[in-house]
C-alpha cells in the first residue's frame, strides 16, 4: 500500500508538473521581446488607455486558449491532424499558416536578440543578430548547452518581475488614473488589441502549450479540470506581467520621459534604474530573445512532422534552416522595434481562423468521440473568431491605406 501511495504520489506530482509547466511554456513564450517592446511603445501612445487594451486582450486570450486548449486534449491530437479530419487538406492550411506566423514571430525574435546586445554592448543590432543565431543554433544542437540557458533565463526572468516591480513603485505612476481607464478608456485602438492577442494566444504559441499536455499524457475528458486551470493560469501569469510593465512604463511616460524609439522598453528601464538597470534590461532582453528562437522554431517547424516525412526525417536541419532565414530575412529589412510589433499583429489575424477550425472541430464525432463541448465555451469561442475577425479587418484597412 505504502508502494503504490509512493507512485500515485510520484505521478501525481509529474502531473501537476506538466500542467505548471505547460502554463510556463505559455506565458514564457508570450513574455518574449516582442511583449516588451510593444507594452513599452503602446503605453506611450495611449497612457493611461492602455490598460483597457490589456483587458480586453486578456478576455478575448481566455476565450480562445479554453477552447483551443480543451478541445485538443480532448481529441488527445494535434491541431493540424484535427483539422485535417474537419477538412482533408486543412491541416497543411492551418500547419503553413502557423509556420508563417511562425517565422514572423521569430524574424522579431532575432531582432530582439540584436536589441539586447545592442544595449549590453552597443553593437549594431544586425550583427548583434548574427552572432545571436550561431549560438542559437548552438543551443539547438548542444541540448546540454539548452538546459543550461533555460535555468538561467528563469533566473533572469525572476529578477526581471522584481526589478519591474520595483521600477512600478519607484516611477510613481498614476495608479487610479490607470484603473479607471482601464474600464472606461479615452481612445481605443483596435490594431493594438489585435496584436496583442496575436502576441499572446496567436500562431504556435497557444498549441505549443497544448500539445506539451499531450505529449506528457494529460489527455481525454478525464483531466479537463487541469487542463483548463493550465491554460486560464498561462493567460494570467502574462496578463499580471504586462499590467505591471505597462504601470512602470506609465510612471516613466507620465513624468513626460520620451522613449527611445529605437528601444522603448529598454528605456523605462534605464529611466527608473539608471545604468544598471539598463545593462540589466539587455541581459534579459537577449535571453528573452535567444530561447524564443529556439523555441519558435522548433515549434513551428513540429506542426508539420505528422504532415510530412521529409520534415519529420530531417526535422533538425530544417529547424536549422528556419533560425537562419529569420536572421538573413531580418538582416534585410532592419527595423526591430517595428518587426516586433508587426509580428503580434500578424499572428493576430492567424488567431480568428485557427479558432475556427478547433470549434467546428468541437462538433465532429471524428474528432472528439462522444465528448460534447460545452454550448457556454462555443458562445464564448465564435464570439472571439467574430471580434477578432472584424478587428482584424480594421486592422488591414487602416494599414491599407497608410500604405495608399
Amino acid at each position: 500500500m505504502a508502494w503504490f501511495s509512493a507512485g500515485h504520489c510520484s505521478s501525481k506530482m509529474k502531473k501537476n508538473s506538466a500542467i505548471l509547466g505547460a502554463a510556463f511554456l505559455m506565458a514564457t513564450s508570450a513574455i518574449g521581446p516582442g511583449f516588451l517592446t510593444q507594452t513599452s511603445l503602446f503605453t506611450q501612445e495611449l497612457v493611461t488607455s492602455f490598460g483597457f487594451v490589456i483587458l480586453i486582450s486578456v478576455l478575448l486570450d481566455i476565450g480562445a486558449q479554453l477552447n483551443i486548449w480543451r478541445i485538443i486534449t480532448v481529441s488527445e491530437q494535434r491541431a493540424q491532424d484535427i483539422a485535417n479530419k474537419v477538412l482533408p487538406g486543412l491541416g497543411l492550411f492551418l500547419a503553413s499558416l502557423i509556420a508563417f506566423g511562425g517565422l514572423i514571430f521569430n524574424i522579431g525574435n532575432i531582432a530582439g536578440t540584436g536589441l539586447g546586445l545592442n544595449v549590453l554592448t552597443g553593437m549594431d543590432t544586425k550583427t548583434g543578430a548574427m552572432i545571436s543565431c550561431m549560438i542559437a543554433l548552438g543551443i539547438f544542437w548542444y541540448k546540454e548547452a539548452g538546459k543550461l540557458i533555460d535555468i538561467f533565463v528563469k533566473l533572469l526572468g525572476l529578477l526581471m518581475i522584481g526589478l519591474t516591480i520595483y521600477i512600478a513603485f519607484s516611477s510613481h505612476p498614476p495608479v487610479a488614473a490607470a484603473l479607471y481607464r482601464t474600464i472606461w478608456p479615452e481612445k481605443i485602438d483596435v490594431i493594438k488589441i489585435v496584436t496583442l492577442v496575436g502576441g499572446t494566444v496567436g500562431g504556435y504559441i497557444s498549441f505549443a502549450g497544448a500539445h506539451r499536455l499531450i505529449d506528457a499524457g494529460i489527455k481525454g475528458e478525464k483531466n479537463l479540470s487541469q487542463v483548463t486551470k493550465s491554460s486560464v493560469s498561462g493567460i494570467l501569469i502574462t496578463s499580471f506581467m504586462r499590467y505591471i510593465l505597462f504601470l512602470a512604463a506609465l510612471g516613466v511616460v507620465w513624468q513626460g520621459i520620451k522613449l527611445s524609439a529605437d528601444n522603448p522598453a529598454a528605456s523605462v528601464f534605464q529611466s527608473a534604474a539608471g545604468e544598471i538597470g539598463y545593462k540589466f534590461f539587455g541581459m534579459v532582453m537577449w535571453s528573452a530573445a535567444i530561447t524564443s528562437v529556439v523555441g519558435a522554431s522548433y515549434t513551428s517547424v513540429s506542426f508539420w512532422k505528422t504532415l510530412s516525412p521529409v520534415v519529420r526525417n530531417r526535422e533538425k536541419m530544417i529547424t536549422s534552416a528556419f533560425i537562419i532565414l529569420s536572421t538573413i530575412v531580418f538582416i534585410y529589412v532592419g527595423q526591430p522595434v517595428k518587426l516586433l510589433v508587426f509580428a503580434g499583429a500578424v499572428n493576430g489575424i492567424i488567431l480568428p481562423v485557427a479558432l475556427a477550425v478547433m470549434l467546428i472541430a468541437a462538433n465532429k464525432a471524428a474528432v472528439v468521440n462522444q465528448y460534447k463541448h460545452p454550448v457556454l465555451l462555443q458562445v464564448i469561442g465564435w464570439i472571439v473568431v467574430v471580434a477578432m475577425t472584424y478587428m482584424v479587418f480594421i486592422t488591414i484597412q487602416q494599414s491599407i491605406g497608410k500604405f495608399l
